[in-house]
């Protein structure tokens, strides 16, 4: 499967957003959007270009899209699915990221980062409701449980991840039971607990042209 292999850091820089994409790294001293919080590039700290409405939309969608580690065709498909379904397209969008497997990993908190949650599910470390599910878009519904397996409950990332959730926390559309190494789905996340700045409404004007 494609995947985007560059500097992650760069990504940060470029929307002018900590994406929180390095894990524990994002939360220290080394993070390079602290330290250098000005777009990449020769011209990067040249901050008085005239920004267009498309420049705008463009980069609304390309940090949603960075944020939950996707590749231009992933998304455009998750947007014509949203688009078809009930409701108003760009809740629909979001709360199908949100509900991407990766994500509730990282979102439970045992894993730092989507693209570590990403390798633990692709690892077979988890199952939901008992049976064995290594798709990272897996689509999570309401009720159902994320266990850690057995033999990957001394694995010594996923400790230090779990004992540091705190500092993320948990949404309330999620439970966690760090004895039993579970999460719970108890609802579909609504738009208030999706804390990330996202103005879907640019994404939708994007793709509507």
């Amino acid at each position: 499967m494609a995947r985007y292999t560059g500097a992650s850091c760069r990504m940060c820089r470029r929307e002018n957003l900590k994406l929180f994409l390095k894990g524990d790294r994002c939360y220290s001293d080394k993070c390079s959007f602290e330290r250098r919080s000005y777009a990449p590039g020769q011209h990067g700290q040249n901050r008085f270009r005239k920004v267009s409405d498309y420049a705008i939309q463009l980069r609304e969608k390309q940090k949603v899209k960075h944020m939950y580690g996707m590749l231009e065709a992933q998304f455009r498909r998750y947007f014509k699915i949203a688009d078809c379904a009930k409701g108003v397209t760009g809740l629909n969008l979001l709360s199908m990221l949100e509900r991407r497997l990766d994500n509730v990993i990282y979102r439970l908190g045992f894993a730092s980062s989507r693209d570590q949650a990403r390798q633990l599910v692709r690892h077979n470390h988890f199952q939901i409701n008992g049976h064995k599910v290594n798709i990272p878009s897996y689509q999570v519904k309401a009720g159902e449980v994320i266990t850690l397996k057995e033999k990957s409950r001394k694995n010594a990332f996923i400790i230090d991840n779990i004992e540091g959730v705190a500092r993320r926390g948990v949404p309330s559309w999620l439970e966690l039971d760090k004895g039993k190494f579970q999460g719970t789905v108890n609802a579909m996340p609504n738009r208030d607990e999706i804390t990330m700045p996202i103005q879907e409404q640019l994404i939708v004007e994007l793709y509507s042209k």
